[in-house]
């Protein structure tokens, strides 16, 4: 089961103005083939549908705490595209269509849709799809699935992160990179365990450094690159058969953190009057919280 906090994984910059082409474009880290729901929804059913968890214990224990983290990634990215489109309409500028800006935006659904918030799917607006999911059962080929589809992400968020310059969208990328590198190496080190072979070696695709971007540096300055969270406070602590050793890139111990890290502020969008979102006025909301009142 699932235990649910009201904060995002870290805090994101406000944002000062709205791009809709970069929301757009963070969609497929989203939605894609190689976005955050394809990669939690790859680990949450291959650990729904994992065989001898007792036996093969430390590998489902590594799979199923990288999906409570996957469920927090698909959150952020959420907001980043959700304060990317803060902003990129108001009701005061063409009374007679306020929506007008959104025939310029690359994707259309942003506006006629979902009232300028993200949507499942992709920078196109093709709905994320079910057949994304690898689960074949065997553990050393679902391993061998799970770094691919990291070096996949990792290449998305690189090219998006060179498609835009928008604080907010690159804060996320920087942490994801960070964080997309430890599942990578996690897995890579999984793999190791069972077959003898280093896949770390392979390591990272594409071949440059966290380092060179400014956004995942200062995240690798706080060790995140280190840390494998077990997104639990009792269970999957087995994950510190795998994640042992040093970190190949500075030498510095692995670390296992029990629970979750301490995360930051959600956004609190305001009401969107030109989308009918949420499509009350301020008198209907002290109506609302009268009959609340009452009931408490």
């Amino acid at each position: 089961m699932f235990q649910r906090f009201d904060k995002l994984q870290i805090d994101l910059p406000m944002p000062d103005k709205a791009d809709p082409a970069a929301a757009a474009a963070v969609q497929e880290l989203m939605g894609g083939r190689f976005g955050e729901m394809s990669t939690l929804m790859n680990y949450m059913n291959q650990s729904f549908n994992f065989r001898q968890k007792k036996k093969l214990k430390p590998f489902y224990d590594l799979i199923a705490s990288i999906t409570g983290e996957e469920l927090g990634h698909v959150e952020l990215v959420s907001a980043t595209i959700n304060s990317l489109m803060e902003g990129a309409t108001s009701s005061s500028d063409d009374p007679k269509a306020p929506l007008a800006p959104g025939l310029d935006a690359p994707n259309l659904h942003h506006f006629i849709v979902n009232a300028q918030t993200s949507m499942p799917g992709n920078s196109m607006g093709q709905p994320w799809q079910g057949d994304y999911v690898f689960n074949s059962g065997n553990l050393v080929l679902d391993l061998l699935h799970n770094f691919f589809l990291e070096c996949g992400a990792r290449t998305h968020k690189m090219r998006v992160y060179q498609m835009t310059s928008h604080p907010v969208a690159r804060e996320m990328i920087g942490y994801l990179l960070v964080r997309g590198g430890v599942h990578t190496l996690a897995y890579a080190k999984a793999l190791e365990e069972i077959t003898g072979v280093d896949v770390k070696k392979m390591m990272p695709i594409p071949d440059l450094d966290n380092s060179k971007y400014e956004e995942a540096e200062k995240f690798e300055r706080l060790g995140l690159h280190r840390k494998l969270f077990t997104f639990s406070p009792e269970d999957y602590r087995d994950i510190d058969k795998i994640w042992v050793g040093n970190h190949p890139d500075d030498g510095k111990p692995l670390e296992v953190e029990i629970g979750m890290p301490e995360g930051g502020e959600k956004p609190d969008f305001e009401a969107k009057p030109e989308e009918f979102a949420p499509g009350y006025s301020p008198e209907d909301f002290y109506d609302i919280a009268a009959k609340l009142q009452k009931r408490m």
